[in-house]
């Protein structure tokens, strides 16, 4: 078996820009006594989410598998023949090779986590098991794999509920792996309000990217627009499969932009919280928020967000801006301010 140090690389270097060229770019600019920690629980709920997502396969075999998963982290130790079983359904249905791969070397994820020190297994054994009880509302509350079975959300409770176990609680695990290991950090920061400002940071980013996938999700059966809601505008699910209907969802679109500029904005004063001198984790933060904000950019200048012809992912080349021109400063929090300023304000 391969040593725990290039296991490490190969991993968190190899495997994770396969399978998230965003993110590789946040881990390689964070400080090194906290990047371990957080790029492996990166590949625990990508891994998870592979498994939710596995088309090919039943679904109650995908929840199934995501129980086993999950119960990784609540046991005190992991089962190895679980992990195996895992590895031998799900692999060789993924016809991406970078979430292939992943899976493949699951085990090997989980031999780098018990190489972690005890105060970091714990951190990731509490956000794991929230996160993929995320991805196990998905399976429950909708059915189907296309827009003929189409389900929605009830509710803003359950939606808000949503977005918390799907990211929210990144930021109450990103505050406390923080915290722990950066001492700058324990200097300036109450622990508990962070956490809470953390939380609204991921739901956040966590609801801009419902809002930009909606037209592709609800033909995949899965309508995260509440209900109640809708029916507030005299509107099913199923019409929003219709572009003729932006008019009378566009009211509730701008009522969900104006929910995740709320908490992104919670996000920018956790960012500009972080020291100068831990320039990296600043820069770590900025960058999805500012992405984040181009996105909202997208979401409320496109004509129809309900037609699926129209792309609302922001280029590569424009996701590179954000990044030098945020490096560039340094960070500093006045120059950072006017271009979130005006990244801003031009969402509305």
């Amino acid at each position: 078996m391969m040593n725990v140090k290039p296991l490490e690389r190969y991993l968190l270097h190899d495997v994770l820009k396969q399978v998230s060229r965003s993110f590789y770019l946040t881990l390689a600019v964070l400080p090194g006594c906290v990047a371990k920690q957080v790029g492996l629980a990166y590949l625990f709920a990508r891994a998870a989410d592979t498994i939710a997502d596995a088309g090919r396969l039943d679904r109650n075999i995908r929840a199934t598998l995501l129980r086993q998963l999950k119960l990784q982290f609540v046991q005190e130790s992991c089962n190895r023949e679980d992990i195996k079983v895992i590895q031998a359904v799900t692999a060789a249905q993924q016809g991406h090779p970078g979430e292939r791969a992943l899976l493949e070397h699951l085990d090997r994820c989980f031999q780098v986590y018990e190489d972690l020190a005890p105060d970091d297994q714990v951190e990731i054994r509490r956000v794991l098991p929230i996160l993929i009880s995320g991805m196990e509302m998905d399976l429950e509350h909708f059915p189907g794999e296309s827009q003929i079975e189409l389900a929605a959300f009830s509710s803003l409770d359950e939606l808000d509920l949503y977005t918390y176990r799907i990211a929210g609680c990144v930021g109450e695990f990103w505050t406390n792996i923080m915290y722990a290991h950066l001492p700058r950090i324990r200097g300036n920061w109450d622990r508990e309000a962070k956490i809470r400002t953390g939380i609204r940071f991921g739901k956040g980013l966590q609801l801009t990217n419902i809002l930009k996938d909606l037209s592709t999700d609800l033909r995949r059966g899965r309508c995260y627009i509440p209900s109640e809601m809708l029916a507030q505008a005299g509107l099913e699910p199923r019409d929003l499969l219709e572009t003729r209907t932006m008019a009378d969802f566009s009211p509730i679109l701008h009522t969900l932009v104006r929910t995740a500029l709320a908490h992104l904005d919670q996000g920018w004063l956790y960012t500009l919280s972080i020291p100068r001198r831990n320039v990296r984790l600043r820069l770590a933060c900025m960058w999805p928020i500012l992405i984040a904000l181009k996105t909202l950019h997208l979401l409320t200048t496109c004509d129809n967000i309900l037609d699926p012809a129209r792309t609302l992912k922001i280029s590569r080349g424009e996701v590179y801006r954000i990044i030098a021109t945020s490096t560039l400063s340094g960070g500093a929090a006045s120059i950072g301010t006017a271009y979130w300023g005006h990244l801003r304000k031009a969402v509305g």
